[in-house]
């Protein structure tokens, strides 16, 4: 007849039995959990490297980007460059501000210059280039250039047709003109009491073919 175990052993097994399933319960919630909450995002930690693919064999050869045509750029014609002016194409006049003077009046100068050619030129009109002349019969009076201070030049295009005047006249102060007095005051003055006087001009090379006359008082 078999021996009857004791009520304490039943325990004991139920105890150890327990025991197995709980450590079962446990490791399968520790797997899931690490799975699932993936603790090394959290922790700065990198991701595992994912697969590189492997190069193919023989590889695509891309296609050249088209490329745009380039647009032509117009071109445009230039005109013709003026030459300078000939003798034959200037015509060169001295002007005054009057025809006579009275008693200490003082004469304003101009030239006037007209291009009678077919085509635009070019001419130097600065006071480099201009000359005025006082005569009194065979006597030169006075000269724009025995005193002249800081003459300058400037190049301009005289239009074909085209006539030009000088902006600012040249004062004749009624003296004798010479290169020696013209820090002097004392210089010898033109006599008046209706003194016939002619006055030249000259400009860029090119002379007034007539004087103009003047009278003084």
């Amino acid at each position: 007849m078999a021996r009857r175990r004791s009520a304490a052993v039943y325990r004991r097994r139920r105890v150890v039995i327990f025991g197995g399933l709980i450590v079962v319960i446990l490791t399968l919630a520790a797997g899931i959990w690490l799975a699932v909450a993936q603790p090394w995002s959290d922790a700065g930690a990198e991701p595992p490297p994912a697969a590189t693919p492997e190069p193919s064999e023989t590889p695509t050869e891309a296609s050249p980007s088209p490329t745009a045509a380039p647009t032509p750029t117009p071109t445009t014609k230039k005109d013709a460059k003026a030459v300078p002016c000939q003798a034959g194409d200037v015509t060169v006049e001295a002007v005054t501000d009057a025809d006579t003077y009275p008693a200490g009046a003082l004469p304003q100068l101009s030239i006037s210059l007209t291009n009678t050619g077919a085509s635009d030129c070019t001419i130097d009109v600065g006071s480099t280039t201009q000359v005025f002349t006082v005569s009194s019969g065979s006597d030169t009076w006075w000269r724009s250039t025995d005193c002249q201070e800081s003459p300058s030049s400037m190049v301009v295009t005289l239009a074909a047709g085209q006539t030009v005047k000088s902006a600012t006249p040249v004062q004749w102060d009624r003296t004798r003109s010479d290169v020696a007095t013209c820090d002097q005051e004392n210089r010898p003055r033109a006599p008046g009491g209706g003194a016939s006087y002619h006055v030249a001009v000259s400009i860029g090379g090119f002379e007034a073919a007539e004087t103009r006359q003047i009278l003084l008082y």
